[in-house]
């Protein structure tokens, strides 16, 4: 580790924020690019102490140029891609969506070849996935067929393709991760962000009606962030792109554990029976083959850590009403 230096993108997303943290909190040089310039998600999670030991770039992950000139200055010897725009973002707008997504993926790998870097962690999506009536019932190997079924999941499955294909002509290796829904503090935007904030209105003392329901696999942005972390340390001869899993819980679940973290909150979040449609359970199995056993933060024990933090920001006023 006292060589390591990590390069991340998108890094004021949740999944970015969490990397961030955790990477400075074990002491290891981070460099931050982002388009973006407000590190609200970060102060989230960080103090100020922490938050001045990343360097950050303003740049564009469409601007090749300015992603390679930012990355061979950052000196990495590790790549965390997590730049992009998310399903909502990409329906609004599909031609910026595939400006980000895939092009700026393709601009990531571009210039990690030219700078000499051989590996690179990144994010694509359980939305790659097709609905779960065109699966049999069961786990959901990450071998399962594609079929997404918005350009979101269409842009990430394209950069499943350019990996293999960076990986094929150029040697560079890749380990891709399929996130589904992800929640914790900075999880404020996107499809599936419901539950997250669930958590920050029951904090506040607020109704708040979560607008799906059925089974599905919550994953703590925490325990996402550590497996990014660890795909981008662990050597591996490939390009493959493997299932996250966290808690398979049923919504019923979801809003007991907030009352159980929140007894005011009793009777305030109601949800709707209709369920995501999604495949509810991912087999990651070959991940764990492949990085060891990961980090897991069980579903009670991650809302609980999710409304306190959400409470101590409301009441230092880095978080608003």
């Amino acid at each position: 580790m006292a060589d390591e230096r990590f390069f991340v993108s998108g890094a004021l997303g949740c999944i970015g924020a969490w990397v961030v943290r955790n990477l400075v909190r074990d002491g290891i040089p981070t460099t931050v690019f982002d388009l973006g310039s407000d590190p609200h998600r970060l102060r989230l999670i960080m103090s100020d102490d922490e938050l001045a030991r990343v360097r950050f770039v303003v740049g564009d992950i469409a601007d090749l140029d300015a992603l390679q000139a930012a990355l061979a200055d950052s000196q990495a010897s590790h790549i965390v891609h997590l730049a992009g725009l998310q399903l909502p973002f990409c329906k609004a707008d599909p031609p910026l969506g595939a400006k980000v997504n895939v092009l700026g993926t393709v601009h990531v790998f571009e210039a990690a070849k030219r700078l000499g870097l051989r590996q690179i962690a990144y994010a694509s999506t359980a939305a790659v996935y097709g609905f779960s009536e065109e699966y049999p019932e069961g786990l959901l190997g990450h071998d399962a067929p594609l079929k997404p079924h918005s350009h979101y999941g269409v842009y990430k499955q394209a950069n499943e393709g350019t990996a293999h294909v960076y990986y094929r002509d150029d040697g560079i290796r890749s380990v891709g991760l399929r996130p589904y829904v992800v929640y914790g503090p900075g999880r404020d935007q996107g499809m599936t962000s419901s539950p997250t904030k669930a958590m920050l209105a029951a904090a506040q003392g607020q109704p708040f009606h979560i607008p799906f329901g059925g089974r599905f696999d919550l994953q703590f942005a925490d325990d996402v962030a550590r497996a990014f972390i660890r795909a981008a340390r662990t050597p591996f001869d490939g390009a493959e792109v493997f299932n996250l899993r966290g808690s398979v819980v049923r919504i019923a679940e979801l809003v007991a554990a907030i009352e159980a973290a929140q007894p005011a909150a009793k009777g305030l979040i109601s949800f709707d029976d209709k369920p995501l449609g999604f495949p509810e359970e991912m087999d990651n199995t070959p991940l764990i083959e492949a990085l060891g056993e990961l980090p897991y933060t069980s579903l009670q024990a991650g809302v609980d850590q999710t409304i306190t933090t959400f409470k101590t920001a409301l009441a230092d006023k880095r978080l608003s009403v």
